[in-house]
């Protein structure tokens, strides 16, 4: 009968599809070495405590062979394994009438959870680097104004930080903890955007589907690439620690590219493995009285897993950074600390301190206002003695505590750690491509 016929040939169609699909997505398996940094950002807040679970996702996509391994947003899973005192926080907080028994928490990651529902076991190293991770990028490029111009343009940048904390989306929660720190002891957590990064320490063989891999070709050089891509963007993580504190003008370092970079014909051009060279080219150590470290470098070389040696350009266009470390990149590719208005603060918090002595109104309310250095406990014995110079000295105390930390406090260096993702802007340099020719061996084949 033809629909017989039409139902036959339809089965026929339909088989020879899902052929051809199972044909062009085979099965492979990969295995991911040792030492490959995950990026892995915890997802909700989870008490401060041993043995506590811990639920992330991969901030960032792992490689292998230029092609994807381990996707962006994969789960992983792990838990707390130790809880180390953090004895600066603790000495901060005492300080401030806070004695909670602050810690770090050492955490372990053993499990990937893969979107396709299979369970992979992992094995990596412990660490305690966890902070919330805020992405620095350099502001647009801006013809550079007067001191005073420059001055007001970072206040009013200062006026829209503070008013995003009232602001943005989880104000209620901001609230509760800033509450929290006025009590003398209070609950931990370990919060939302924490993040660590971890290495492998034993290789992972992965059962990954991939579509017919483009026959291996030696990537181009970028001095030979086409005028309609003037720059590349690679990603890379940072292979030894870099801080302002003891870096010398002239150092190298090196960082591995992660991510393979493709040119318009979707051919390899930069391959994940390739290593950028880089060396410092200014430093600042921090000092005393205040005065803030200050780190600049460039990238001058990118040996790619050929072993051919391509010199190149490269600024500093983006970096991961502990949010606390409040730091910066100028339009140039310098990183300092911002800066902060070191008057205000402690200017409010001295006139606080006066209303202890007004004679209009209750005395128990402007010794509440005047008391506020030592959190709680401040205001309680401040308001309970009915003193109105003790008030005024609790609220002088506060007063002191903030002028250390803006004028006379060691400054902050700035430090990326080892295993610290960054971004590079990098340009071909005019000399070619130190490629071997026809019958010689790479530069470093031995």
């Amino acid at each position: 009968m033809p629909g017989d016929r039409m139902r036959a040939r339809l089965s026929a169609a339909f088989l020879l599809s899902l052929l051809y699909s199972a044909s062009q997505a085979q099965t492979t398996s990969v295995i991911v070495p040792v030492a490959t940094p995950l990026s892995v950002e915890l997802v909700k807040h989870v008490p401060m405590k041993e043995g506590q679970a811990i639920d992330g996702r991969l901030l960032y996509p792992v490689y292998v062979d230029n092609r994807v391994a381990i996707p962006a947003g994969t789960a992983v899973q792990g838990r707390v394994t130790e809880l180390e005192a953090n004895r600066s926080q603790r000495i901060r907080g005492r300080l401030r009438g806070d004695f909670t028994p602050f810690h770090i928490p050492m955490v372990q990651f053993d499990q990937l959870v893969l979107p396709n529902g299979d369970r992979e076991r992992i094995a990596s190293n412990s660490t305690t680097d966890g902070a919330r991770v805020l992405h620095l990028s350099p502001p647009p490029s801006k013809k550079k104004g007067s001191v005073i111009s420059r001055e007001i343009a970072a206040e009013k940048q200062r006026v829209k930080d503070a008013a995003a904390q009232v602001t943005a989306p989880g104000r209620g929660d901001r609230l509760l903890q800033f509450l929290y720190t006025q009590l003398p002891y209070h609950p931990q957590r370990i919060d939302a955007g924490t993040t660590w990064v971890v290495e492998l320490s034993q290789p992972l063989d992965l059962k990954i589907a991939f579509p017919p891999a483009t026959p291996a070709t030696d990537p181009p050089s970028l001095a030979s690439r086409k005028p309609e891509a003037p720059e590349w963007r690679l990603r890379a993580y940072l292979q030894q620690t870099i801080s302002s504190a003891n870096a010398k003008t002239g150092d190298k370092f090196q960082a591995l590219v992660s991510e393979p970079v493709f040119n318009a014909e979707n051919a390899v051009v930069v391959p994940q493995g390739s290593v950028l060279v880089g060396e410092i080219t200014r430093t600042k150590p921090a000092r005393s009285f205040g005065r803030q470290g200050k780190l600049r470098f460039r990238f001058r070389e990118l040996k790619l897993p050929s072993g051919f040696i391509q010199p190149v350009e490269g600024t500093l266009a983006g970096a991961d950074s502990d949010k606390s470390a409040n730091l910066r990149i100028d339009s140039e590719g310098g990183i300092q600390p911002k800066s902060q208005n070191r008057v205000i603060l402690p200017l409010v918090l001295t006139l606080l301190a006066g209303r202890a002595f007004d004679d209009d109104g209750s005395v128990a309310a402007h010794n509440a206002v005047a008391s506020n250095g030592f959190g709680i406990v401040g205001r309680v014995v401040g308001i309970a003695a009915g003193s109105r110079n003790l008030a005024a000295g609790i609220g002088l105390y506060a007063a002191a505590l903030s002028f250390y930390d803006l004028w006379l406090a060691h400054g902050k260096n700035v430090t990326f750690a080892k295993d610290t993702r960054i971004e590079v802007t990098t340009t071909p340099a005019r000399n070619e491509i130190n490629a071997p020719q026809a019958g010689e061996k790479p530069a470093d084949a031995k």
